[in-house]
């Protein structure tokens, strides 16, 4: 059994708990998941199972799209509602404009300081532990982009807004700073995970319903599915190579390759996941270099 699921979390729920549910219905303990929401957020999850989860770190990577609604006039130590609130202030009269011009601020790449409870690393230890001591430290800013910070609706103090951005950014964060160029600050009162790549919460199946391993498996989709990588088609004749691990040039798929550098799925002309491979530029040639490999050696 191998392959991704879907599945939409439930608020109150930890990743963690989504991943020990699955287990429990799938019987196996090789499911992980790809990429964390936190415990009051809903939304789409991307669980592996089996193999898959020699994918995790190509889909944990993949953008992401979020909606959700922020609170103003509150600042907390956790930049969301579950956290203590440390300050409030009267919220302003704004206008759609006003609004709109504020998210322009933190769309596109942007250097942004994870809040103190988050899973990051300071030092060797994670900043929420340093948190619960009471402690604050400098926080080093990373590099994020912010494809769009769009408002979607809004009935003061609550702001209904959608955010894509890549893998690594924190909505809460998002809040927290606009609320501070609102001068009235702001929370993150709810989020949902709608989008991961090209993988939507549309497509996905409530963490309840999965109570048996037939739940799981008739809802798994193929590695082949999972990943949004250009690919390519291996012949027939290159595929005992690739078993066993060996390199492949030009002659040994379908056509073109799409790509020079990189990485590159290579798949039967059945659509299955056999390897994931790197190109490699050589003198007057270019290797493809499996990396994984899913198909059993002949």
């Amino acid at each position: 059994m191998k392959g991704i699921l879907l599945v939409d979390k439930a608020p109150g729920m930890t990743s963690h708990d989504v991943v020990d549910h699955i287990r429990k219905a799938a019987g196996t303990r090789r499911v992980g998941h790809t990429g964390t929401l936190d415990p009051a957020a809903t939304g789409l999850l991307i669980i592996c199972v089996g193999e898959a989860t020699r994918l995790s770190e190509h889909l944990t990577g993949l953008g992401k799209v979020y909606e959700g609604h922020m609170r103003l006039g509150v600042v907390t130590e956790s930049y969301d509602m579950d956290g203590a609130i440390v300050e409030e202030r009267p919220t302003p009269e704004l206008s759609s404009d006003a609004i709109r011009d504020v998210f322009a601020r933190y769309t596109g790449e942007i250097d942004q300081i994870p809040p103190m409870v988050s899973a990051v690393k300071v030092g060797g230890e994670r900043l929420y532990k340093r948190a619960r001591k009471g402690e604050t430290v400098d926080r080093p800013a990373r590099r994020v982009t912010v494809s769009e910070f769009a408002l979607l609706d809004y009935e003061l103090p609550l702001i209904h807004f959608r955010v894509r951005c890549t893998s690594g950014t924190y909505v809460r964060s998002l809040c927290h700073d606009a609320g501070q160029d609102f001068g009235c600050g702001a929370a993150l009162n709810s989020l949902r995970r709608t989008a991961v790549g090209r993988h939507s919460v549309e497509d996905a199946t409530p963490v309840a319903d999965f109570k048996t391993l037939e739940d799981v498996e008739t809802r798994l989709l193929p590695l082949g599915e999972a990943l949004d990588l250009p690919s390519v088609v291996v012949r027939a004749g290159a595929r005992g190579l690739l078993s066993r691990g060996g390199s492949l040039t030009g002659r040994d798929i379908k056509g073109e390759c799409p790509v020079d550098q990189g990485w590159i799925q290579l798949k039967s002309s059945d659509g299955d996941l056999l390897a994931l491979a790197q190109i490699q530029t050589g003198p007057g040639h270019a290797l493809i270099v499996p990396r994984r490999v899913f198909m059993k050696a002949s």
